[in-house]
């Protein structure tokens, strides 16, 4: 019997690759934690960025949506131990047009081909963590986060 390598199934270095110009308040670029590039097979692609005082320009993530395969799930996660649920800031989150505002740690399912975008920061008190996974998108140009090659700030 032979047993599988999964080393090669584990990302050690993010590849720093989705950036929308000069964006101050936050991790950019932000990282790249899994996509074909970085494990190839995977047809999802996963970026992930800190937020850590309120960005400028805000927003510079604009409405945009992903191709009919590929839907996405953002996440919104705080740092304080303490208070998990406790986002440390407050954002507004267009899609299909309905503001969502929360201040929590949370996930949002986006359907592929759904618009959505732009989100605003309303307030940034703690730094958290932003991530967004697109399933069936294996590459940054297939999963295309944020519309960044639509928009350049």
């Amino acid at each position: 019997m032979v047993i599988p390598d999964y080393e090669k199934n584990l990302v050690r270095k993010p590849h720093y690759e989705v950036s929308a110009g000069n964006v101050t308040g936050r991790q950019y670029p932000t990282m790249t934690i899994m996509s074909n590039d970085l494990v190839p097979g995977v047809n999802t692609y996963i970026e992930i960025g800190w937020v850590y005082e309120m960005p400028e320009p805000n927003p510079h993530i604009f409405e945009h949506s992903h191709r009919e395969n590929c839907n996405e799930i953002v996440l919104h996660i705080g740092s304080d131990p303490s208070n998990p649920e406790d986002l440390g800031a407050e954002i507004e989150f267009v899609v299909g047009g309905q503001p969502l505002v929360f201040d929590t740690t949370s996930a949002l399912y986006i359907p592929a081909g759904v618009k959505h975008g732009p989100v605003t920061w309303r307030r940034v008190t703690r730094p958290h963590i932003q991530m967004a996974m697109v399933l069936g998108a294996g590459t940054m140009a297939e999963a295309d986060p944020g519309g960044h090659d639509k928009y350049k700030v």
